[in-house]
Order: C-alpha cells, then sequence, then structure tokens
C-alpha cells in the first residue's frame, strides 16, 4: 500500500473512522489533553469524579469538547482534538478497555473488535 492509496489528492488522509492527530489537532484540542492528562492522578480523579463540569471548567475546554467528556462521546472527543492516549485515561475510569474504545471508533462492539484483532485485524479489501 502506498500514501496514494490512503489520501486524496488534496493529502488528507482518506480513510474512514480514522482520525489524524496533527498540529492543527494537536492545537484544537489542548485544553482538552491537558485536562484528561491529569486524571493520572488519584487527586484529580477524586475532583473529576465529584463534579465533572466544574472541573472541565477549568481547564477552559470548547463547549462541544465539554459535552463530548460529560456523555462520554468518545468519538466527539477524537474528533475535536482529543489524543487517544488521553481520551484512555478517562475511559479507564470508567472501566472502558482499549479494546472497548477500538469498538466504538470501528462501530463494532467490544467483544467482536477482539476478535478481529485475534484473527489478525480488518480487511480493507
Amino acid at each position: 500500500m502506498t500514501d496514494d492509496d490512503i489520501t486524496g489528492r488534496d493529502g488528507v488522509l482518506d480513510r474512514p473512522r480514522t482520525y489524524v492527530f496533527d498540529g492543527a489537532t494537536s492545537r484544537r484540542g489542548y485544553p482538552l489533553n491537558t485536562m484528561l492528562m491529569t486524571l493520572r492522578s488519584p487527586a484529580a480523579r477524586e475532583e473529576f469524579t465529584a463534579d465533572e463540569g466544574g472541573y472541565c471548567d477549568r481547564f477552559g475546554l470548547e463547549p462541544g469538547q465539554r459535552r463530548a467528556v460529560l456523555d462520554r462521546d468518545w468519538t466527539a472527543m477524537l474528533e475535536l482534538g482529543g489524543s487517544i492516549f488521553y481520551v484512555y485515561k478517562l475511559a479507564m475510569m470508567d472501566g472502558v478497555s482499549m479494546q472497548g474504545l477500538g469498538g466504538v471508533f470501528t462501530g463494532l462492539g467490544e467483544a467482536e473488535f477482539t476478535a478481529q484483532l485475534r484473527s489478525g485485524g480488518r480487511s480493507d479489501g
């Protein structure tokens, strides 16, 4: 597979349900990712759990980012600049595995996504 196989004429990645985390995405997602990164700390997790909306407000999230966090809209978090590595910190708090997120992002359930991984991954054909 060449780069031409996966990008359109404008050079943008042309893969359904694939999120490119580039410089622009990183800048947009900075407040969201900063907030999510704090969830490494047990004290921060306690504060977040006590007042999720207030905790989000401390980091200046865009309204859509705030809503995505509160609604646990994993896909929207990526679309709004979230890095999967930081989004996963929140998912772990909710008991959502990486395979569970993979199922959400691919439109499969966790079990089906895991089975697909075990059988060698998805076929693009």
